[in-house]
């Protein structure tokens, strides 16, 4: 499935193309220049990419909780717990989910991942890739939070690895402090 963007500048009014598809499994990228050359760029890895390789990495984790006999079983072993609950507010629905999504309360803009920690502290992560920006819901929500004490921990990674790193990195600072 291609996804393609075209821009015009103002200048030249020539056009850019850019198009995502894939070649011998690998995502790419094919910018067609207003010279009408293509080139072939790797595409960054998508975002729920890096927030399933944080999730699995937070799951392994000890102090990682999945029900209440857990949270007794970390108490009696002198650690901390936590669990988590993600989001996915992409452009991942079709119309409709997106409306019941929206009549049953998910909001546009809300974070990838809920940090549930003991003492009824939550902590919000946001996954954004290399070339990752802020949607407008994101814009506007992010403040909303902040405003509410919820402030959002942006996580700009590039690669599996480094999303589950940074992530079990986090959760460990917040379970120390």
């Amino acid at each position: 499935m291609a996804k393609t963007t075209a821009k015009t500048t103002a200048k030249t009014k020539t056009k850019r193309t850019v198009q995502t598809t894939r070649i011998n499994g690998a995502k790419v990228r094919l910018v067609t220049g207003a010279d009408g050359k293509i080139t072939i760029k790797p595409s960054p890895i998508d975002e729920w990419i890096l927030q399933a390789a944080a999730v699995r990495a937070l799951k392994a984790l000890p102090e990682y909780a999945d029900d209440a006999m857990a949270v007794a079983d970390n108490d009696n072993a002198g650690r901390p717990s936590f669990t988590i609950a993600g989001d996915m507010n992409g452009d991942y629905r079709s119309m409709r989910a997106a409306v019941k999504a929206q009549a049953t309360g998910i909001a546009a803009g809300d974070p990838d991942l809920r940090v549930y920690l003991p003492g009824g502290v939550l902590r919000l992560i946001e996954y954004k890739n290399a070339e990752g920006t802020f949607t407008a819901s994101q814009k506007k929500r992010h403040p909303l939070l902040l405003a509410l004490g919820h402030p959002v921990v942006t996580v700009k990674i590039a690669t599996e690895e480094e999303a589950a790193a940074r992530s079990v990195e986090l959760v460990r600072g917040w379970l120390n402090q």
